[in-house]
């Protein structure tokens, strides 16, 4: 998802989100120690995406 994609959802969806993708993140490394990932640039991606979203939640605790 994109910043502005993340950016509209509430803290809610937002919270579960990054459950969700953490959650993801936890199996993509499973796949990847035992050479089953095949798509090894999905695991970046999930970083990327779990990073926005800690962003977006401090931007909002800030304001």
């Amino acid at each position: 998802m994109t910043s502005k994609e993340l950016r509209e959802l509430d803290d809610a969806k937002l919270n579960e989100k990054l459950v969700e993708t953490r959650q993801e993140l936890f199996g993509m490394r499973f796949k990847h120690a035992t050479a089953q990932l095949e798509n090894t640039m999905s695991l970046s991606g999930a970083k990327k995406t779990i990073a926005r979203i800690l962003t977006i939640q401090r931007e909002r605790q800030g304001a």
